[in-house]
């Protein structure tokens, strides 16, 4: 069996401090957190929290969700090798309690802490985290996220049992980053020799806090407290088991519904707070959790293999008819603001577009002009008898962002462009992208406290949903971004990237996203995490 001293490659070592970090420390604003002013005493456990959110993926597995309102429930069930503190950008140790990265950052031994244990009894060991990650590339079209951290996987040895070194055939920067995110956290060896189907019907056994008790499609999803739980991270402010015996997620798809059951006592949190509905929340004494999430904005993003998408002039007519300002102010939670890159601003690396997206509705009409795009009598262009009509597909049944989109059809009416709307089911989505009937994507957004979420993305060698063509240069940027350890090299590419996405109008940013978490003045302890989600393990109700 291999040891640490037979590896030739030097490496050097990383205590908590990611390689991004430094820069997020900057950015990334500080954890939001339910809390009340005055004493609440000391914390009280046991009880059930009641948690309304908008949707359901209808898939039990964290490694194949990339629904936030579904996630809230899930990133409870599963621990990550590492952890990262929303306020400071650090990563810091969690089932990993220490861990080397060899100078090309191609090679990353983990040495994991001993007596953890997934739900169903089996120890997180290193076989464990080397049968989760020869998985992942085989989860198939839900797993997007995943396998874009895994990018260039080649394998991982198991060291000793609390030792693996994992192993990737280009360097890897984002990885450790990666591995604090609920896409890689960590599920029992059971599970991964299931199908993905099975996965995501029946559900997974993970090392978190909570366990699945119950789970009914759209409807509920039961979490129950692990009793025997004692390996979270050091910033937790409880050791052992969580405070809550249970929390109940209810999906409750109208927002304004949602508000009144937390005003009226029925709910203990909320998730999808629109405008309209701070008013009632301050009425009621609710706290507001609210942090702006890192990663790529709230979207318009073009197919680029569609005839009428194809054309640059056409996609820079959109980006440039949308009037980012009146969408942020009339349908966003106050204080949401405007996307003035492809990366939001709370993002390492972002760089300042903001004069490339400025709203320009003649500049529009001009280039749809030159286009031979004409104006028809209903007001909808026209070139060749076909009409400039553009079919968008959207996965997000979120209230704020549907109302969003009739904004932006609205807008691009205004200069003669036509938006179709296809709503399709989280379900429907590898389907979707692998048939490509469609001229743009709404919504995009990627929740991510690294800026490796543009390769996800954007890269033509991953999913490419937007069928970005070879040769855009775009690529080597992206690949250069992922393997670069310095940080200020690294940020160069980064910039270069977002110059090129926005530029050339492969995308239309909207806005910078926010995690707004409406709490009972009852709740204590909730935190929103790094990328996004919630932390449950420290909440208590009074």
């Amino acid at each position: 069996m291999k040891t640490l001293r037979s590896r030739p490659a030097r490496m050097f070592w990383i205590p908590a401090l990611s390689l991004t970090t430094l820069a997020c420390a900057a950015a990334c604003g500080g954890a939001g957190s339910a809390s009340q002013k005055g004493d609440a005493g000391p914390p009280r456990p046991g009880g059930n929290l009641t948690f309304a959110v908008g949707t359901d993926a209808g898939c039990l597995d964290p490694q194949q969700v990339g629904s936030s309102d579904t996630l809230y429930a899930l990133r409870q069930t599963v621990d990550t090798l590492t952890d990262q503190d929303p306020s400071t950008g650090r990563i810091g140790p969690w089932l990993a309690r220490s861990w080397k990265v060899s100078d090309d950052a191609r090679t990353f031994t983990f040495r994991l802490r001993p007596g953890a244990t997934f739900s169903d009894g089996a120890p997180v060991d290193a076989a464990a985290v080397k049968k989760n990650f020869d998985a992942i590339p085989g989860l198939g079209g839900l797993a997007i996220l995943a396998q874009g951290h895994l990018a260039g996987y080649r394998r991982a040895e198991v060291v000793d049992p609390h030792t693996v070194e994992v192993v990737f055939d280009r360097p890897n920067a984002q990885f450790l980053q990666a591995t604090s995110t609920p896409a890689l956290g960590l599920v029992s060896p059971a599970d991964t020799v299931r199908t993905p189907q099975q996965r995501c019907t029946d559900g997974v056994h993970g090392s978190g806090p909570f366990t699945v008790s119950r789970y009914r499609p759209n409807q509920t999803l039961v979490l129950k407290k692990r009793a025997a739980y004692d390996w979270g991270p050091a910033r937790w402010a409880k050791k052992g088991a969580a405070y809550l015996d249970t929390v109940t997620f209810d999906v409750v798809a109208e927002p304004g519904v949602r508000t009144g059951s937390l005003g009226s006592g029925q709910v203990d949190v909320i998730g999808g707070i629109r405008r309209q509905d701070e008013a009632a929340l301050r009425r009621s004494g609710s706290t507001v959790v609210r942090r702006a999430n890192p990663g790529v904005v709230l979207n318009l993003g073009f197919n680029n293999g569609r005839p009428l998408t194809r054309d640059a002039r056409v996609r820079r007519a959109v980006q440039i008819a949308v009037d980012r300002q009146e969408i942020s102010k009339a349908v966003f939670p106050s204080g949401t603001r405007p996307a003035t890159s492809v990366l939001s601003r709370t993002t390492p690396g972002h760089v300042d577009l903001g004069t490339d997206l400025a709203f320009a509705p003649a500049r529009a009409k001009s280039l749809l002009d030159e286009a031979g795009w004409r104006e028809g009598g209903d007001g909808i262009r026209r070139k060749g008898g076909q009409r400039l009509s553009l079919t968008v597909v959207s996965f997000s049944t979120a209230g704020a962002q549907r109302t969003a989109l009739e904004l932006v059809q609205q807008q691009l009416k205004d200069v003669g462009i036509e938006l179709t709307v296809r709503q399709l089911q989280v379900p429907q989505f590898p389907e979707t992208l692998r048939a490509g009937k469609y001229d743009a994507l709404w919504g995009g957004d990627l929740t991510r406290a690294d800026p490796d979420a543009l390769r996800t993305l954007y890269s033509t060698h991953l999913v490419n949903s937007y069928r970005l063509p070879d040769g855009t240069g775009l690529d080597p940027l992206l690949d250069r971004q992922a393997a670069t350890l310095d940080p200020a090299a690294r940020d160069g590419f980064v910039s270069e990237a977002q110059k090129l996405i926005v530029r050339q109008a492969y995308v239309v940013p909207i806005v910078d996203q926010e995690t707004l978490i409406g709490a009972s003045r009852r709740v204590h302890g909730l935190t929103v995490g790094a990328s996004g989600g919630v932390q449950l393990h420290d909440t208590w109700k009074r």
